[in-house]
């Protein structure tokens, strides 16, 4: 008994050692620029740019291959902050921005099928089967893919609404 325990030891310090060697020696370098713009963006990996998650999307936009307004949960700040990152002039007068929204469960029409739940990229909504849903604020990124698969139109994208937490003081208007 003692001896299998020995040898499973030795074994496994065996080959974290040399994983760790593998680790540092084939290291690939990746671009500086693509993990900026990765932080940059929301991190949902909602799809809806086209491309598969945030880094892909990233990718495509160092490449050229894609614009910088092509991530809808950015909206147009995120788009100009890319721009400005990348020295690229962009024409946001096209984009529709509506500000930050977020789900919101109509609780008289949910039937909790989950099938909300089940594609939402942040599990921002919570609630067990044939139960109400409810969106947590904090995690919902405003991807909008629960609102295509709820089959009672339960779901909405509404502005994020003004709490006391979220509260911040408008600009004074110009005279």
């Amino acid at each position: 008994m003692i001896a299998a325990i020995l040898s499973l030891t030795v074994l496994g310090a065996a080959l974290g050692i040399i994983l760790g060697f593998a680790n540092k020696v084939l290291k690939v370098e990746g671009n500086p620029v693509v993990e900026e713009l990765i932080a940059m963006m929301p991190g949902s990996n909602c799809g809806q740019c086209g491309f598969p998650g945030c880094s892909g999307a990233a990718e495509a936009i160092v490449d050229g291959t894609a614009p910088p307004t092509c991530c809808p949960p950015g909206g147009k700040t995120l788009a100009a902050a890319i721009a400005a990152k990348l020295g690229l002039s962009v024409d946001l007068s096209a984009m529709n921005d509506d500000g930050p929204k977020i789900a919101i469960v109509a609780e008289e029409l949910c039937i909790g099928c989950c099938r909300c739940s089940k594609v939402c990229p942040t599990d921002a909504i919570i609630g067990a089967a044939k139960q109400i849903h409810n969106v947590l604020r904090e995690a919902c990124t405003g991807c909008s893919s629960c609102v295509e698969k709820c089959p009672t139109e339960a779901l909405a994208m509404k502005p994020v609404p003004v709490t006391l937490q979220h509260w911040v003081m408008p600009k004074p208007l110009a005279a």
